[in-house]
């Protein structure tokens, strides 16, 4: 008997998936609402899913899941993410310091400021950035800067 009306099933939803609602990923089929990350429930896309066995994550709780850990990683390797991952189940603040903001100087270093200080241009004394710098007499100029002065060549 045929079967009629039917289409691929979706993953999450186990509801019929017609042709203008699916995306497919992984060899399966999901309803454009139904594709989900499985752990924290946000919206995923071609650029952001991540995909282990039967089950799709996003790229921040994949990595918590399913990335290193250890000493050196932190809390895996998604961890650069303001999310604690609760809903993941892991104990993820063993060893962590107190306080999770950073410490900002109140005297910065030499270094520190001039990390911060970007290079002047001579002639138009607007930020030189590396990938429009060119140094001449060790100083560093716009490429659109650096010409003569007199033939402007």
């Amino acid at each position: 008997m045929p079967n009629w009306g039917g289409g691929a099933k979706c993953g999450a939803c186990e509801k019929t998936v017609y042709h203008a609602e699916e995306i497919q990923c992984n060899g399966r089929s999901f309803h454009k609402t139904c594709f989900l990350c499985m752990a924290c429930r946000k919206a995923l896309d071609s650029t952001t899913v991540a995909a282990h066995e039967s089950e799709i994550y996003c790229k921040t709780c994949y990595g918590r899941k399913y990335g290193p850990k250890g000493i050196g990683f932190g809390q895996g390797a998604g961890c650069l993410s303001t999310d604690t991952g609760d809903h993941l189940g892991l104990n993820l603040q063993q060893g962590s310091p107190k306080s999770s903001h950073p410490s900002t100087p109140t005297n910065p270093s030499k270094f520190a400021k001039k990390m911060v200080d970007v290079d002047k241009c001579p002639r138009c004394g607007k930020s030189v950035y590396a990938a429009e710098k060119i140094m001449g007499g060790g100083k560093p100029w716009h490429k659109t800067c650096f010409r003569c002065a007199i033939c402007g060549k």
